[in-house]
């Protein structure tokens, strides 16, 4: 039995299993796998199975302090190219493959990824990944706080990595991207009906707030409000809100399933998460993260921002 068949005979598997395990969870299992999100209690966690690999996207001091028996560590600045006056902005598809390959990942690996904070830097992996046509890339649901929070195993061994060769579908990129050109394009165009979403905290869209690395505060103009957090049980498990829950708080964007939504935050990691939950948990058609986000629409002085008036 090749890898490809034996790895998704054992998916099914595990979904099955999960899911008899727990008749009646908010989202069964086999609902999570199909939007690339699994549960803590998920098989693939402690499976054995080699063609898995659990990723913990923290920063290493987190990591070395504990993490999930047999994940290995990476973090999004891996995946920031440095040669831009701002930070953020991600690696072309040669250097993020090249990257992988070093931490001993290759194309023909499933990816389970966490982190601490409710899925935001994990959801940017994700993002980027299936940007170059990778889509075997799952979030963990709740991330090391669920994971924690229900008394599961940890560890502080670090797998011994072995390099091998990862290569994206030579495809063009998938249309999950909108470039500062393009957005502006978008903005101005009198025949375009783009919606436009601020997934940062609302003192940094009314301008009250400067955050580090971008030169000024403020929003672009015409843009609408929703926190990222709000996906999710922030001051509890980290996990997303069921689908109900979502679709009332996604509904003030006042969007068909059909239309096309930009995502903007700090620096395309938050957007990357509320990418996730448009895409995957609700189903647009559509969204297209603004990866410079407010970043890199702050340093060009010739373009057009909004602050509450009472913003400073």
């Amino acid at each position: 039995m090749n890898w490809k068949i034996s790895h998704i005979a054992f998916l099914t598997l595990a979904v099955f299993l999960s899911c008899k395990e727990r008749p009646d969870p908010q989202l069964n299992e086999t609902v999570l796998a199909e939007k690339h999100l699994i549960s803590c209690d998920s098989p693939m966690l402690n499976s054995g199975d080699p063609g898995i690999v659990i990723v913990d996207f923290r920063q290493a001091e987190e990591y070395n302090k504990s993490h999930i028996p047999g994940a290995i560590h990476l973090y999004r600045n891996d995946f920031q190219d440095p040669t831009l006056p701002y930070a953020g902005i991600r690696l072309n598809r040669e250097l993020t493959a090249d990257r992988l390959g070093r931490a001993g990942i290759s194309d023909r690996h499933t990816l389970v990824v966490y982190d601490d904070k409710g899925s935001p830097d994990a959801s940017r992996l994700w993002w980027l990944l299936n940007l170059y046509n990778f889509d075997r890339v799952y979030l963990l649901d709740g991330g090391m706080r669920q994971w924690e929070k229900m008394g599961k195993e940890t560890s502080r061994v670090v797998p011994m990595a072995e390099i091998t060769d990862f290569r994206f579908p030579d495809l063009p990129d998938r249309p999950m991207v909108i470039e500062k050109e393009g957005l502006l394009k978008l903005l101005t165009s009198e025949f375009s009906n783009i919606v436009l979403l601020d997934a940062r905290s609302a003192d940094e869209f009314s301008g009250n707030v400067l955050k580090t690395g971008a030169k000024k505060a403020g929003r672009i103009p015409g843009s609408i409000h929703i926190d990222w957090a709000e996906a999710i049980d922030y001051d509890g498990s980290h996990t997303f809100k069921p689908r109900e829950e979502l679709d009332r708080i996604y509904a003030k964007l006042g969007a068909d399933r059909e239309d096309t939504i930009v995502v903007y935050c700090h620096s395309g990691v938050r957007s990357s998460h509320t990418t996730f939950v448009l895409t995957e948990l609700l189903n647009y058609k559509h969204v297209l993260n603004y990866d410079g986000s407010w970043i890199e629409w702050s340093y060009d002085d010739s373009l057009p921002i909004e602050t509450d008036s009472m913003a400073n």
